[in-house]
Parts: C-alpha cells; structure tokens; sequence
C-alpha cells in the first residue's frame, strides 16, 4: 500500500530530524523546509498529501503560507505542530485552512492521529485545548483578533519581517517593492493597530503566533 506523502516545516533542525525519524515507519516523507516562503515553494514542487508545519517560522510565518498553498492546491491537508497552548492560534490556524491542531509537547502518537484525521477529511484538535477553541468560537473571537484580520496579506508579511530585525531596504529587496512602499505599509500598520512604538509591535506580532520569543 502507498504511503502517504508528508512535507515538514519547521525552522529548527532537530525537530525536523525527530519528525523525519516519527513519521517516517507510516509515512513518505517526501522533504522539509525551514521557512515559510520555502515551504511553499516546496509545496509547489513536491504535492503532498499532507504537510506538518510550525506556526512561528522566519520569513513567512506558517499560516499565511498555510493560505497561500490551500489557495493553490485545495486538496493539500495542513496539520499545525506548535508549542502554543492557546485556542487563538487554533483559531487562527483553522481559518487559514488546517485540518489538525498538535501540540509539540503532548505524546507523538497525538502527531500521527492528527495526520490519520487529515488524511481522512477529518479534523483534528488537540485535546488540551479543545474546550478553550470551543469558548473562543462562542465568544466571537477577541477584538484584537479582528484587527489582525483587516490587516492586508502585504502588510503582514512587512509586519513578520520588521520585527525579524530587517531593515526597510531588505524587506524591499526581499519582496521586490520599492523602499518608499515598505515606509508607507509600516506607516498604515501602526496606524490600523494603533501602535506607537517597534517594541509594541513586536509585541503584536508574538501574540498573534507571527514570531516566537
């Protein structure tokens, strides 16, 4: 029987190498990558079953990539392996178009159930914070949370990579834009969220599983 074929992402090395050694027994792992921009590329090229990916990666954090790669090929199943414990990045996680949520610190096995429900067009959410992701659903979600929602594909990638320390001269070279469109971009960003300061948005950015501390 054909094994399914599964992408990891992650932007540390000895998890994918413990992944690569957990999966590999029930599935074809067919490759990793360490960044988010690089997972969807390979996920263009590779055309897994499944991919296991890490919220908080450099370059393009997980979820936008998540959206990126449903947008292009529907049919990929998206399993988060995070170190958060919060329903807002389940949230978060589910509505960029994953099927399962596992947390890094729980049994492997929870990983490869997580993999099984994908696979089979099921949904999976780790057990610790199923209740919460429920209450969070009840509650509409947190105003905060909206905000982050009207924020444009664009500026969120500007967002992840100011508080990744690049200059307004690299994010411009790394997204093929102009200097003055990055400016103007940061500019609107402080102004939607009403922050005045980097270290706010850096703050901003690790709530919303963007960057990890």
């Amino acid at each position: 029987m054909k094994k399914p074929r599964v992408l990891l992402a992650d932007d540390h090395q000895i998890v994918l190498e413990g992944l690569k050694r957990l999966l590999a027994e029930e599935f074809d792992v067919v490759g990793s990558a360490g960044d988010g921009r690089a997972l969807v590329a390979q996920a263009a090229k590779l055309h897994p079953d499944v991919i296991v990916a890490d919220i908080s990666m450099p370059r393009l954090n997980g979820l936008e990539a998540a959206r990126r790669i449903k947008k292009a090929d529907p049919n990929i199943k998206i399993v988060f392996l995070t170190m958060h414990p919060d329903a807002t990045y389940a949230a978060d996680a589910f509505e960029a178009g994953a099927s399962g949520f596992a947390l890094k610190h729980s049994a492997p096995s929870e990983l490869i159930t997580a993999i099984h429900e994908a696979i089979q067009g099921r949904t999976y959410v780790a057990p610790l914070i199923a209740g919460d992701l429920i209450r969070t659903y009840q509650a509409g979600g947190a105003p905060e949370k909206d905000s982050f929602k009207k924020i444009s594909p664009r500026q969120q990638e500007i967002l992840q990579l100011l508080v990744e320390g690049k200059s307004a001269k690299e994010i411009a070279s790394i997204l093929d834009i102009s200097t003055r469109t990055v400016e103007f971009h940061k500019y609107r960003l402080m102004q939607q969220l009403n922050i005045k300061t980097s270290a706010e948005l850096v703050q901003y950015a690790v709530r919303h599983g963007i960057i990890s501390v």
